[in-house]
């Protein structure tokens, strides 16, 4: 009796330890991450040739936005909830560019207004819809 007792205790503190572990507190924290707010967020990517310029995203806290892509700037409007986000652009700013640039603008420009969710982990944001985006939080 006390030997089937001990199995059934040490059972339950198995099933518990591994519980446990799916709800560690880093797990936990991560998951809880609010979105970085008023923050520049600078897309996870080398600048093209000739240039040190690299797409950047900013939402504020009412949900304008501004967003610097390859070539072109433009302001725009943004939901951010728990895990879902919508990106509404405005009319881009007139920008003289080589055609290649002009290209590039118009598919990042495609895949934000296509994106619906959103996850950090850390200073990263993952964008996620038809084509993925990652993000860095600029944190200088």
């Amino acid at each position: 009796m006390l030997r089937l007792w001990l199995r059934r205790g040490f059972a339950c503190a198995f099933v518990l330890a591994a519980f446990a572990s799916l709800i560690s507190p880093s797990r936990l924290a991560q998951a809880s991450q609010p979105f970085p707010f008023g923050s520049e967020l600078m897309l996870d990517a080398a600048p093209m040739p000739g240039s040190r310029r690299v797409p950047m995203i900013e939402i504020e806290d009412d949900g304008t936005a501004s967003i610097d892509l390859w070539c072109a700037s433009l302001k725009a409007q943004a939901t951010v909830d728990n895990s879902a986000i919508t990106i509404v652009p405005g009319s881009a700013q007139p920008a003289q560019c080589d055609p290649d640039r002009q290209a590039r603008d118009a598919d990042l420009l495609s895949a934000l207004t296509q994106v619906t969710g959103w996850r950090r982990s850390g200073e990263v944001i993952e964008l996620t819809g038809a084509t993925p985006l990652r993000f860095h939080l600029m944190t200088n």
